[in-house]
């Protein structure tokens, strides 16, 4: 027999890891994790719109430009993005010092590797736990919650590295690369929501190691009294 209290903090627990999969998910699978922006000037008294020219995101590349016109030049031409996906290699492969192809750039080379590696561990952990609680239910056991707590630990400390990893990347490709005068970097929605999911994750993480730490104590005194 389960306390309400306990049941509460897992259908909680449940709710928060769903919240944070569903966020961490969408983040993974869109390209607005860093935006750059330019203010186009043209040479008449009025000046158009700010455009993002360009997004950079985990697993790809867009540039937003001018969509071509075959007829004549009109002043509101409709923007069309096209966006590039990084292959394995570029992922994977050893990253170098610019100007120098010989040496390689360890911190580059792995920054690449994790933002690439860790939400897919960290989903990976989330569907790990789901099938642990599956069991847990099947088996009709408040022991593997603990076990569930703790995926979702490690699955929220993935996520935030991610972000980190992600972030230390573009902050070295600008010390590297300088941005144009006029180009402005921001931060995107993507990048927004995979950093969301962390503390999703760890409260679910949280109500979780709670949860079992209390049935657990809970339970070791109701065995001591009916032993007494």
């Amino acid at each position: 027999m389960v306390d309400n209290r306990y049941a509460t903090a897992l259908v909680i627990g449940s709710v928060l890891s769903l919240l944070a999969t569903v966020y961490l998910s969408v983040a993974v699978g869109t390209q607005h994790w860093y935006e750059y922006n330019t203010p186009e000037v043209n040479n008449t008294t009025h000046s158009e719109p700010v455009y993002p020219n360009g997004t950079r995101a985990l697993w790809w590349r867009c540039i937003l430009v001018a969509s071509p016109s075959y007829w004549f030049k009109s002043p509101d031409r409709k923007m069309e993005t096209r966006c590039s996906s990084f292959s394995l290699s570029d992922q994977l492969g050893t990253k170098y010092k610019p100007g120098n192809e010989e040496e390689e750039d360890l911190l580059r080379t792995y920054l690449w590797r994790c933002q690439f590696l860790l939400p897919l561990v960290s989903l990976a952990l989330v569907f790990l736990s789901v099938l642990v609680g599956v069991c847990a239910c099947l088996c009709r056991s408040f022991t593997p919650t603990f076990c569930v707590g703790v995926l979702h630990l490690l699955a929220g400390l993935c996520s935030l590295g991610t972000v980190c990893c992600f972030l230390a990347g573009v902050d070295l490709v600008h010390q590297n690369f300088p941005l144009p005068d006029g180009v402005e970097g921001t931060l995107g929605w993507s990048l927004y929501l995979a950093l969301i999911s962390f503390p999703l994750q760890m409260m679910a993480a949280a109500l979780f190691l709670w949860a079992a730490k209390s049935h657990r104590k809970n339970y070791t005194r109701m065995t001591a009294y009916r032993v007494a």
